[in-house]
This record gives C-alpha cells, structure tokens and sequence, in this order.
C-alpha cells in the first residue's frame, strides 16, 4: 500500500509522495492530474474556499486535487490491489412512528435533503489515463445499478447522491527527470472482465454497509410515503362508506389504530409490497406478457382480498368487494394493484372497527 492518510478536523488527506495518476470529478481538478495529495475538505462547494482549505495540507508540498464536502465520515475496504474510500453525508434520520412502525425524515424537511455516497478508489497498479477513464466509467455505472437493485423508496431515491463525487486513483510511472509524458510509458494490463466483476462486488458492499453505517433501513411507511399515500388519507376513506349513525370519533380512532396495527403485520406488508413492485413493473411495460391497461387481469383482486382476509377474516372479505367497487377517497386515484391492495386494507381494518363491537 502506497498511500498515507491524514486526518484533521477540517478535512481528510490521502498522500502519496510517489505520486497518483488520478481521474476525477473533484471541485479542484483538471479531469486527468498526477498529485501527491488527494484532499476531501469540510467546505462549501465553492473552488476558492476548497483550494484554500486544501492548501492546508499542502504544508507537505506537492500537488493536489481536492473535493468540497459537508460530512468528514467515510471508511475503507480493501481487497488486494483495490481499495475503496467511501464517504458519506447524510440528512435522513429514522424515527419512531408507533412502538411498533418506523418512518425515515429530516429536519430540512425532504426539498432540501440530500444523501450522498461518494467513492475515492485506488488501484495499486500503473494505469493509463485511458484506462483510468474506462474505470471511472465502470465505477459509475456498478453503482448506478446497485442503487437501482436496492429499489428504494422514490422520494429517498430522489435526494440520493445529489452532490456525490468520485476519484480513480493509480500509481505514477517512475521518470529519469523531472518530467514525465504519461502518454508514453508503459502501463500494466488491465483484466476488464475480472475488474468489472471485483468492482461491482466492492462497490455494492460498500454501499450496503454505507447503508449500515448510517443506520438507515427503510419500511413500509416509507413506502407508502413515496407512493403519496398517507394514514389520514386511509382513515378518511375507510370513514367515506360508514353509515352517518356510526361516524363517532371513537370510530374513526379505532379505524386508525387498527390500520396502524395492519402495518406491522409481516404477511400484510409482504402483499403490499408485491402490489407496489407489479404496480412498477405493470406502469414501466417492463413484463412483456402484461398491458397495464388490460381490464381482464383479476391477480389485483386476489391480492385485495388476501389482505382483506389478513386483517379481518372472511366477513372482510365480503367488505372489499364493497369498497373496491365505490372506490371512496384515495382509492379512487390509485393506479391498478394498489386500489385493489389498499382497498382490502381498509375494507380488513373496517370489519376489524365492527368486530371489536
């Protein structure tokens, strides 16, 4: 291992004195530059305020590059001749919902939240800038499709890596004099096939633990958040279809608490979840045997009936068809799968209401 690293509470530095050959995106770099130091520094996305900060650990001479950043914490894995810097800003926190139910927020409210991942890696190996952009460009893509593999929440996907950056980083060729011509010298060859695979598997770790790090899992409440869905929302539709003489404040608190309780059923969320994945898959044509406009499929109603009957046993079941049909509230502007699903829901927590008469 070629590299030192230097950490201040102003910002983090990995030093080379023989020198990277490094490929980046950084606030300060030239795309291509061979460095000493690669600085990722406490600042505000602005190139004076980053140089000037990074000039800091520049005491040590040499050339540079360096990354703005808001958030210091990172941690690295290595595997043989790669390793991998992972640093990460966060402004998502989970908090209680329910003694039983969890929901991911933050204090800049979601507009202005973000949450960045962003990857330093350094290959022991002489590369050329050539290959240096071939494996930016791998980086890029591996984690493009780790997030996508994840299937996260939409309005977590929508914050996510907003102002990520990422550095390639090998090793200088050694020159006789003080200048070197990186574009004729000899570089090692590179195994493309083997280092798409390594990378993949490295950058889907790191991300899987960034995940870990920041303690942030994500549940059905979640979910639901990012199909527009709210409790109130249910609560007000389960309400539309009750006779005026039972509409009581103690109704409508019940009906709640009951649909509260259906969310931390394993098999409930399980078929919810399901309606939400063919619901993405139906609306992207993604499965060429289904048309998501086709009005014969009856898999929406079993799923609606499934949860129906969780909830509430087979009366419940005779209530979906009710409320599957009318459609009150929200779950008249629901796409195909989630009316059906979310209509069971509500017609299951209804008859849950009634039962407890």
């Amino acid at each position: 291992m070629k590299f030192n690293i230097i950490e201040k509470d102003y910002g983090i530095c990995i030093n080379n004195p023989n020198h990277f050959l490094a490929f980046s995106d950084f606030t300060v770099s030239d795309g291509i530059d061979i460095v000493e130091n690669m600085n990722i520094v406490k600042a505000k996305d602005e190139f004076k305020a980053t140089a000037k900060k990074a000039e800091i650990f520049n005491r040590l001479k040499g050339s540079y590059i360096a990354q703005a950043t808001e958030s210091l914490d990172y941690f690295r894995n290595t595997y043989d001749d790669l390793t991998i810097f992972t640093f990460m800003a966060n402004d998502i926190v989970i908090e209680d919902f329910t003694d039983e139910l969890k929901v991911a927020n933050s204090p800049k409210g979601f507009s202005d939240a973000r949450i960045n991942l962003s990857h330093v890696i350094y290959i022991d190996k002489l590369i050329s800038p050539k290959d240096l952009l071939k494996i930016f460009k791998l980086v890029t893509s591996s984690k493009a499709k780790a997030l996508a593999d994840m299937a996260l929440p939409l309005h977590i996907q929508h914050i996510l890596n907003d102002g990520d950056f990422l550095a390639v980083l090998g090793n200088v060729p050694e020159s006789e004099g003080e200048s070197l011509d990186i574009n004729n010298v000899e570089y090692d060859d590179i195994d493309f096939d083997d280092l798409r695979i390594r990378i993949s598997d490295a950058i889907e770790i790191s991300i899987e633990d960034a995940l870990q790090h920041l303690k942030l899992t994500f549940g059905i409440l979640d979910y639901l958040v990012s199909e527009g869905i709210l409790i109130g929302d249910l609560v007000e539709a389960g309400m539309e279809l009750i006779d005026d003489d039972k509409k009581t404040t103690d109704f409508e608190d019940r009906l709640k608490a009951h649909i509260l309780e259906s969310f931390a059923d394993r098999d409930v969320i399980a078929l919810l979840v399901a309606a939400m994945r063919t619901k993405q898959d139906l609306s992207a044509n993604r499965i060429r045997e289904l048309d998501s406009n086709d009005k014969s499929l009856h898999s929406d109603d079993v799923l609606g009936i499934a949860i129906a009957n969780q909830i509430g046993g087979t009366k419940a079941t005779f209530n979906f068809k009710r409320y599957d049909e009318l459609k009150p509230g929200i779950i008249y502007g629901l796409p195909p799968m989630l009316d059906d699903a979310f209509a069971g829901l509500i017609a299951g927590c209804v008859s849950k209401v009634f039962e407890d008469n």
